[in-house]
């Protein structure tokens, strides 16, 4: 693990310089994590992608004041990919408050718009978007990014304790957010004398 992060120090020194060869290896490198991460807060690919690049485009234009942990871009990256995202889904609400002010003609519904994992989509995304920055980040950090509790509470200049009662109390909140029981799949109709 050495090698890499010294691979990922020197790029990022390069970086500083200018160097966008080393800047593109260092978005080929975090990229994928970085939107799946974005995905996971957003819940929408097309946003997820727009929140990423805003991430990386914050990335090369903060770069002599960006925060390196563990020799590492890659934190700075995640809980400044939940800030776009944040602004993003800010931006769309506004927008979408705009759009339902206008008259309109009633649309067609379709009825087989969406999936069951579009639905579980959306509801850990609302349920995500219900925390405070700091409690999302938190969340992001430990959950889906799997850095320890300590390393999170580092990143995010909080107290291990403060850390951990945070944590707590944001997986209870997102307990409360999500629904109690999940929809069942549609089921798969028998055909006569099969097997279901």
């Amino acid at each position: 693990m050495g090698d890499v992060d010294s691979a990922e120090e020197a790029l990022w020194a390069r970086s500083l310089k200018g160097d966008g060869d080393a800047f593109g290896a260092l978005y080929d490198r975090h990229r994928d994590r970085v939107f799946r991460h974005a995905y996971r807060v957003c819940g929408d690919p097309h946003e997820a992608e727009d929140v990423m690049a805003t991430a990386f485009l914050e990335l090369w234009r903060r770069r002599s004041k960006v925060r390196v942990v563990e020799g590492s871009v890659l934190p700075w990256l995640l809980v400044t990919t939940t800030n776009c995202a944040r602004n993003s889904g800010r931006a769309a609400r506004r927008y979408r408050r705009f759009l339902d002010s206008l008259p309109r003609v009633e649309e067609a519904v379709d009825p087989a718009f969406g999936t069951l994992q579009d639905q579980l989509d959306a509801e850990l995304a609302q349920a995500l978007r219900s925390l405070n920055a700091v409690d999302l980040q938190l969340i992001s950090l430990v959950v889906f990014e799997e850095h320890t509790l300590a390393a999170a509470a580092e990143i995010l200049k909080l107290t291990p304790g403060a850390a951990k009662v945070r944590m707590h109390r944001a997986r209870q909140r997102l307990k409360a957010a999500l629904p109690e029981k999940r929809p069942e799949p549609t089921s798969i109709p028998l055909l006569e004398g099969g097997l279901p």
